[in-house]
């Protein structure tokens, strides 16, 4: 079945889209030198984490609720509560993914919606104060 052409995860392309950028996403992690503090927050294996990410942006765009359906509500700053995460943190996620969405997702008005939505989702997760 074609995806809902009237939601973000439609117009993406569906779940070969949102697996490519997810994908992307964490390859860069695993080797941008400058994504070190995240990366090790990590497991070694990332694809359990990229399986997630995957199931959790396809219902936060509209698509299938798959992350719902297995492990119930995200609560992801409850979920990200173990790991301290403070700017330097936030702004390493966000470069892997602003670089992911550059080769992954058209220039659009969608896109950048998107985007100010998950910078606005990667601030919420911070968890601890900066380093005076």
């Amino acid at each position: 079945m074609a995806p809902d052409l009237n939601t973000p995860y439609g117009q993406l392309g569906g779940e070969d889209s949102i697996r490519k950028l997810v994908h992307r996403f964490y390859a860069l992690m695993d080797t941008l030198p400058e994504a070190w503090d995240v990366r090790q927050m990590h497991p070694e294996d990332l694809s359990g984490s990229e399986e997630k990410l995957f199931k959790y942006l396809s219902g936060w765009l509209g698509g299938p609720p798959l992350y719902e359906q297995e492990f119930g509500h995200p609560r992801l700053r409850a979920r990200h509560l173990p790991f301290g995460i403070a700017s330097a943190e936030r702004d390493q996620w966000l470069m892997c993914m602003q670089l992911a969405f550059d080769e992954c997702i058209p220039d659009s008005p969608l896109r950048a919606r998107l985007w100010g939505a998950i910078e606005g989702l990667a601030d919420h997760m911070r968890n601890r104060a900066d380093p005076a």
